[in-house]
């Protein structure tokens, strides 16, 4: 079995990635599971260029083909903060909930028809042999003005989607979030990619 390093140690992701790379039968490590203290700064100015900072960085670790991704939301009223410092918005080390309440604070005075907003996801593919990959993907929403829903993560509990009858990310099941997320889509480009570079044995993986 292909074995596939998964640069983060982010629980809600992994959960995703394993759901949606499961079925390609390739052993998904977390690298926390191989690594201790994984951490990479990052100072990249775009989200392709920080998932690349990750997963180049724990490819070089392990010796095996590693995936990252950098993913954070984009609100129009706001220039497009939080953007890359989606996850530390409220400050290095913020807890979801605390950059939830801030979000929401600058937005206080955002009319509904002006909270318009959108997921990113940058996934690079990192190999050995020094290959890089970088695919993407992006969801359009709104941002509610309170949270709903239990489930899953970040901002997932402000972030409306139309295209599901405006529920938020956090009230929607794993199958139907992964079919209209950011994180969805690019793991759907990368399938197709990973399918052909071990297909073809071009990614050197592990077994």
């Amino acid at each position: 079995m292909h074995r596939l390093v998964i640069a983060t140690n982010n629980q809600g992701k992994l959960r995703e990635f394993r759901r949606l790379l499961g079925p390609l039968g390739l052993e998904v490590v977390a690298i926390g599971d191989l690594v201790d203290d994984f951490h990479v700064d990052e100072t990249g100015s775009t989200f392709a260029a920080n998932a690349a900072l990750k997963a180049r960085a724990a490819c070089e670790l392990t010796g095996t083909p590693a995936l990252a991704d950098d993913s954070g939301l984009e609100v129009d009223a706001l220039g497009g903060r939080p953007g890359v410092r989606s996850a530390r918005y409220a400050g290095e080390g913020a807890s979801d909930t605390a950059n939830n309440d801030l979000l929401l604070k600058q937005l206080t005075e955002v009319a509904d028809g002006a909270r318009a907003a959108r997921f990113r996801c940058a996934i690079a593919l990192s190999e050995p042999s020094g290959g890089l990959s970088i695919v993407e993907g992006t969801c359009e929403g709104v941002i509610q003005r309170a949270p709903s829903g239990t489930d899953g993560f970040g901002y997932d509990p402000l972030f409306s989607v139309p295209q599901c009858g405006g529920r938020s990310f956090a009230e929607l099941g794993p199958s139907e979030k992964d079919r209209v997320s950011h994180r969805g889509e690019a793991l759907r480009k990368i399938q197709d990619l990973l399918v052909a570079r071990f297909a073809n044995g071009e990614a050197n993986p592990s077994k």
